[in-house]
């Protein structure tokens, strides 16, 4: 009977209710319309989860080496690969919820905190292509609930713990340097600082530098190549303007538009409150990020991770206000809030997930305000076109010929689908592609994807048309719509070492 009972008192728990809900978030993916498949970032992803290394040129290893365990557990699978992120946004909704239980509050508070962490729009995109911002968020939000552990308990030896993340954040996505800087500017500028003489301090800083130093070595060994990465796609998106609206997309894209009141309120307490005085580190763990992505830049999706803090002191200072209410009044507030919460979910759900038939008006709306839809589609297609053209050769002339993409989706395509199809190993210009090199063949003929027509040109001479990109939905994304073309040049006009030199971009 004892564990029968240890069992209920679990799921009546309040934890056993922010549990529940991380379940519902982990069971939206699986609500994924069939339609769907990989997406372009999680096709480079697994090609490197096949390479595994200590660093690569666009990221770090942690991502690639929770891809290579998802193939390992589930092969081939889009959702067994896709667990990991929406585990990490399941993860994020009981991290909130937890908060809002040292920050003071009750069920109310708990589970406020956790509906508003996991409505973010961010949130619902994180979850459905495996991707390093998907773990990013989590060590963020993972970071800032060992941060109020400490501040709550002025235990010490959690140093050890937020080192560890913080070493994991960095095996994850470079910018994670910024929440650290956060943290380091929260610490000196708040009571906390009283921590600079503990040794447990220095210790998880130890800690997080160890877990960073693989890949940091591998950057040493390899000229800091990620450097000039981050430096070109940077210049790239001020360039075409992505950087542009990163204020206004803080209130409807990293948060849900219908939890402003909760964060902007828990931004405030935090910051001048005297209820939240001892947590004032996240307040600045949040101004300082904003303030250097504003400074440098930054897309507006970066510093999506640091609302959960936010949400969960506001959610605590609601929980307060209406318990001061009369019961008629704060049954009719308590109502409006989940109204509020339930619409903006569903609303963004809508757009973000990959729920939309494609191809229906429902898509239309969806893809015309997330063209992430768009680049999960078309990619077997994309393969199979590639090796119509590669088989309608002479066994002669197949035999000298390279497979060269434009981007690394389109490489990734073919080197996932293209075994099964008798196809070579697809080469790329792009990151990572480029710097293993273009192997041993020195081809005669190319067969070249994801070009324009001047593209073609500019590295491979004259080129005739052998196929069109389609899908099976008619859908005009950038493969089918912006280069459908597969091109096939015979006479190369300089040698192949020259060609690959000029193939080199960072996308």
């Amino acid at each position: 009977m004892q564990p029968t009972r240890t069992w209920r008192s679990l799921v009546f728990s309040d934890l056993g209710v922010l549990l529940l809900l991380a379940l519902v978030r982990l069971a939206l993916l699986f609500l994924t319309h069939p339609a769907y498949g990989w997406h372009r970032d999680e096709l480079d992803m697994l090609e490197s989860a096949q390479a595994l290394a200590w660093g690569y040129v666009a990221y770090p290893p942690l991502t690639a080496f929770v891809a290579r365990l998802g193939l390992e557990l589930f092969g081939p699978s889009v959702l067994g690969v896709r667990l990991f992120a929406a585990a990490s946004m399941g993860a994020i909704v009981v991290l909130s919820g937890l908060m809002a239980r040292d920050l003071g509050g009750k069920r109310y508070a708990q589970v406020l905190a956790a509906v508003a962490a996991g409505i973010s729009p961010v949130q619902l995109l994180g979850g459905s292509p495996l991707s390093y911002s998907s773990l990013d968020a989590l060590w963020w939000v993972l970071a800032a609930f060992f941060v109020v552990r400490l501040l709550k308990s002025g235990e010490a030896r959690w140093w050890l713990a937020i080192g560890a993340v913080l070493g994991l954040g960095l095996m994850t996505k470079y910018l994670f340097a910024v929440e650290i800087v956060g943290l380091v500017v929260g610490i000196l500028a708040t009571p906390a600082r009283r921590f600079l003489r503990s040794p447990w301090l220095w210790a998880g800083a130890a800690l997080a530098v160890l877990i960073f130093l693989p890949n940091l070595i591998w950057q040493a060994q390899h000229g800091f190549i990620s450097l000039e990465f981050m430096r070109s796609i940077h210049e790239r998106d001020i360039r075409i303007g992505r950087t542009e609206s990163f204020l206004p997309e803080q209130l409807y894209f990293s948060a849900n538009l219908v939890t402003i009141p909760l964060w902007i309120a828990g931004l405030v307490s935090l910051l001048v409150g005297k209820t939240h005085r001892a947590f004032r580190p996240l307040a600045w763990m949040y101004l300082v990020p904003l303030i250097l992505f504003i400074m440098l830049q930054g897309r507006s999706y970066y510093l999506a991770a640091a609302y959960p803090p936010l949400m969960a002191a506001g959610a605590v200072l609601a929980e307060a206000w209406v318990h001061g209410m009369r019961p008629a009044a704060a049954r009719r507030m308590r109502g409006s809030t989940w109204s509020a919460l339930a619409i903006g979910g569903l609303a963004f759900a809508a757009i973000a997930l990959p729920l939309a038939p494609p191809g229906s008006g429902w898509f239309e709306t969806a893809w015309g305000l997330n063209n992430e839809l768009g680049e999960m589609l078309g990619w077997p297609e994309l393969a199979q076109t590639t090796a119509d053209v590669y088989r309608a050769l002479p066994p002669s002339e197949r035999a000298a010929t390279a497979i060269v993409t434009n981007n690394y989706g389109e490489a990734g395509a073919l080197k996932l689908f293209g075994p099964a199809l008798g196809l070579p190993t697809a080469l790329s210009g792009m990151n990572g592609y480029w710097h293993r090199g273009p192997g041993e063949l020195q081809p005669a003929l190319v067969i070249a994807l994801g070009y324009d027509l001047h593209g073609t040109a500019a590295h491979f001479g004259a080129c005739e048309t052998a196929a069109q990109v389609k899908n099976a939905y008619g859908v005009l994304n950038e493969e089918a719509g912006e280069h459908p073309w597969i091109y096939l040049c015979r006479r190369l006009p300089r040698p192949w070492p020259e060609i690959w030199e000029r193939l080199k971009v960072y996308g």
